[in-house]
C-alpha cells in the first residue's frame, strides 16, 4: 500500500469519527489489487472502479460504501458488512463471501466507462458468476437483471431480494431462505433450490427447465406462467388454498367479507376460534374484526392480509407470512409469532368508529402482551402505541 493511499485511508479514520482534518475516502479507480485489507473500516468511501482483485477484505466494513462497477475478482470478503453498498457493474467472479452482510446491497448490472493512459475506453461490467456465498445476509437486496450463472449461494438469508430477470442457471442456491423474493422471469435452468424456503415468493415467468426444488418450501409461492413438470419438485411442500377448506369454514370467510361490506346489514362476523388454518393462502383477504382465538395459522400465507382490530389472542402464528400486514388495533396477546415475517406490518392503533362508520375520535392500540417474538422479522414494522 503506497503513502497516498494510507493517508487517504487515514483521513477517512478521521472523517468517520467526526475529527477536525477528517476527508470521506475517495479511492476511485485506485489500485488496491492483492492488499490485505481485513478488517478496514471504509463506510461510506467511494471505491468507484476500485481494482481490488485477489485482495483480503476479511471481516472489512463496507457499509454504504460506494464499489459501482469495481473489481472485486477473486477477493476475499467473508464475514465483512457490505449492507447497502452499491456494487452495480462490480466484478465479482470467484469472490468469497461466507458470513457476510450484503443486507440492502445493490448488485443490478451497470457500466462504468474509464479512459486509460493510452486513450482508450475499459468498460466494466458486472460479472456474479462463480461468486461463493455461504450464510451471507443479502436480505432485500436489489439483484434485478445480475448474471449469477454456476454462483454458490448456499445457506444464505435472501429474503425480499428482487432477483428479476437474474440469471441463476445452474446456480446453487440449496437452503437458502428466499421468502417473498421476486424471481420474476429469472433462470433458473438446472439451479438447485433444494431445501430452500420460497414461501410468498414470486416466480411468474421464471424457467425452471431442469431445477431441483427437492424438498423445498413453495408454500405459497406464486408460480404463475411457469412450467413445474419441467423441475423435480419430490417432497416440495405447497400451500392449501381457501377454496380447499371444510365447506363450513370456506363459508365463514366468505360471510364475513360480506359483512364487513354492507358494515353489519348482511353476511355474519366470522367466528373461527381453534379454526385450523396452517398453511392456507390468505393473501390479500380481508379478517378485520373476526374472533380467530386459539386459531392454528403456523406457515400461513398472509401478505397484505387486513385484521383490522381482529382477536388473535393465544393463536399460533409460527412461521406465518405477515409482510405488510394491517394488524392495527390486534388482539395478540399470549399468540406466538415465532418466526413470523411482520416486515412492513402495521401493528398501530385502529380509529374506532361509530355505526355509519365515521371516526370518532377514539383509538384502540394494538396488544402483544404475553406474545412472543422469538426470531420474527419487524423490518419496517409499525408498533406505535402497542
Amino acid at each position: 500500500m503506497n503513502d497516498d493511499v494510507r493517508k487517504t485511508i487515514e483521513e477517512h479514520r478521521h472523517w468517520l469519527a467526526g475529527r477536525s482534518g477528517g476527508t470521506r475516502a475517495d479511492l476511485t479507480l485506485a489500485d488496491l489489487e492483492g492488499l490485505d485489507l481485513s478488517g478496514i473500516d471504509l463506510r461510506e468511501a467511494k471505491l468507484v472502479g476500485a481494482k481490488l482483485r485477489g485482495s483480503n477484505l476479511r471481516g472489512a466494513k463496507l457499509k454504504r460504501a460506494d464499489l459501482f462497477a469495481a473489481d472485486l475478482t477473486d477477493c476475499i470478503l467473508d464475514g465483512a458488512d457490505l449492507s447497502e453498498a452499491d456494487l452495480r457493474g462490480a466484478r465479482l467472479h470467484g469472490a468469497s463471501f461466507t458470513d457476510a452482510n450484503l443486507r440492502r446491497a445493490n448488485l443490478r448490472d451497470g457500466t462504468l466507462l474509464a479512459a486509460t493512459r493510452n486513450g482508450l475506453v475499459n468498460a466494466h461490467q458486472f460479472d456474479g458468476s462463480n461468486i461463493k456465498i455461504r450464510r451471507a445476509i443479502l436480505a432485500r437486496a436489489d439483484l434485478t437483471g445480475t448474471r449469477l450463472s454456476r454462483a454458490t449461494i448456499a445457506q444464505t438469508d435472501l429474503s425480499g431480494a428482487v432477483l428479476r430477470r437474474a440469471d441463476l442457471s445452474e446456480a446453487d442456491l440449496s437452503d437458502s431462505n428466499l421468502q417473498n423474493a421476486d424471481l420474476t422471469e429469472a433462470n433458473l435452468t438446472r439451479a438447485n433450490m433444494a431445501g430452500t424456503r420460497l414461501t410468498g415468493a414470486l416466480l411468474r415467468g421464471a424457467r425452471l427447465e431442469g431445477c431441483n426444488f427437492r424438498d423445498a418450501d413453495m408454500i405459497g409461492a406464486q408460480i404463475q406462467g411457469c412450467d413445474l413438470a419441467q423441475a423435480d419438485a419430490t417432497g416440495a411442500r405447497f400451500s392449501r388454498e381457501v377454496d380447499t377448506l371444510g365447506t363450513e369454514l370456506l363459508r365463514a370467510i366468505l360471510s364475513h367479507e360480506r359483512w364487513l361490506r354492507s358494515m353489519g346489514r348482511f353476511g355474519e362476523r366470522a367466528v373461527l376460534e381453534g379454526a385450523d388454518l396452517r398453511l392456507v393462502d390468505l393473501r390479500g383477504a380481508n379478517l378485520s374484526g373476526a374472533i380467530l382465538r386459539g386459531a392454528l395459522l403456523q406457515r400461513a400465507i398472509m401478505p397484505g392480509i387486513q385484521l383490522v382490530m381482529t382477536d388473535l389472542a393465544g393463536a399460533n402464528l409460527e412461521s406465518a407470512n405477515l409482510l405488510g400486514a394491517n394488524l392495527s388495533g390486534a388482539n395478540l396477546d399470549h399468540a406466538s409469532l415465532v418466526g413470523a415475517d411482520l416486515a412492513g406490518a402495521k401493528l398501530g392503533p385502529a380509529p374506532l368508529t361509530d355505526e355509519t362508520g365515521t371516526p370518532n375520535g377514539k383509538w384502540k392500540a394494538a396488544s402483544l402482551q404475553q406474545a412472543d417474538l422469538r426470531r420474527a422479522h419487524l423490518s419496517g414494522a409499525v408498533l406505535v402505541s402497542a
